[in-house]
Formats: structure tokens, sequence, C-alpha cells
């Protein structure tokens, strides 16, 4: 195979960079993306790989063939490959907003937050000593312990219906208590 020579931008005799690009950009695409597995990185990778090239071209004091640019791109290529794993690597994997998602606000309320929890804590306590013993007593074992309207009608003695009147009454008096009106 006859070596290409052509002129370099600088007038001197040598390899085109122009015609080594178009000529082994697919091919050095390749060797990048096979190493990194990644076709953006890659591409980047082979442009950096081209200018480093050009300035270790421009340092050289022997004539280069086109076979031997192309051995050197190929070692330059595989070189940032390794380089661009090294820091992927000691970087870890970057995680992206939406799966940080909460972690990365401050799980403490804010003092307005607190403010309003105080103060719906109290009208909701309000609310619940207006009630009857009957109906919060209905209520808070049904929200809290998790009883069925069965359960807590053994428990009180009174007819599954009747428990479900109880919780309803008392429901309606912490939303009026709470929120100034119910449903």
């Amino acid at each position: 195979m006859r070596a290409l020579q052509v002129s370099v931008a600088s007038g001197e005799q040598g390899v085109d960079l122009d015609v080594l690009f178009r000529r082994y950009t697919r091919e050095l695409n390749g060797v990048a993306y096979r190493r990194i597995n990644d076709r953006e990185a890659a591409a980047d990778l082979v442009q950096d790989g081209f200018l480093r090239f050009l300035v270790w071209y421009r340092a050289r004091t022997e004539p280069t063939t086109v076979l031997d640019a192309r051995n050197v791109l190929i070692r330059v290529i595989g070189n940032l490959a390794i380089d661009f794993l090294r820091q992927k690597r000691s970087r870890g994997t970057p995680a992206s907003l939406e799966l940080l998602g909460d972690s990365l606000a401050d799980p403490a309320p804010t003092a307005d937050r607190i403010v309003e929890g105080r103060e719906a804590y109290r009208l909701l306590k309000r609310a619940l000593d207006g009630c009857s013993r009957s109906q919060r007593t209905a209520l808070l074992l049904n929200r809290v312990e998790g009883l069925t309207h069965g359960e807590i009608a053994v428990r009180l003695g009174v007819s599954s219906s009747m428990v479900s009147k109880y919780i309803m009454a008392a429901l309606d008096r912490c939303l009026i208590g709470v929120y100034g009106s119910a449903r």
C-alpha cells in the first residue's frame, strides 16, 4: 500500500488530517465504543484523539505515513478510553435529580410547617374533646387501632350500624373543628 503524502496547513509535506479523519473516523469510533460502551463519549474521544494526534504530529522529528498515523490514532484513542473509564469509575455513576427526589431536601419540617401542624393538632384535639365518649372511642378504635365496625360494636356493646353513625358524627365534628365545615 502506498503511503499518502499530502501537505498540512503549514505547508510542510506529510499527512493530511482531513483525509485521515474521513478515512478512519468510523473505525476509531468503533474502537472507542467497544471500550467505553457510550456512543456520544466515543465520538468525543475520537475528536479529542485527533487533536492530540495533531499536537504529536507537529512535534515529531521523523516523516509519518498514513499507516503510522492510523496506528498512532488507535493508540491515542485507546489511552483516552482508559482515562475516560478511570475517571468514570472514580466519579461513580451520576444520579439524576428525579432519582434523588426528596433525599436532597432537608427532612426536618420548616418553622411554618411546625406552627401549622401544632395549630391543626390543637384544633383536632378540641374537636375530639367535643365528641361524645362513644363517638371518640369508635373513631380512635377504627382509625388508630384499625378495628372493623364489627369489632368495635362488640367492644362498645352496640350494633355495627351505630358504630358507623358514631364514626361519621366524630369525623364531621373533626372536619368542622379543623376546616370550618363538614364535607
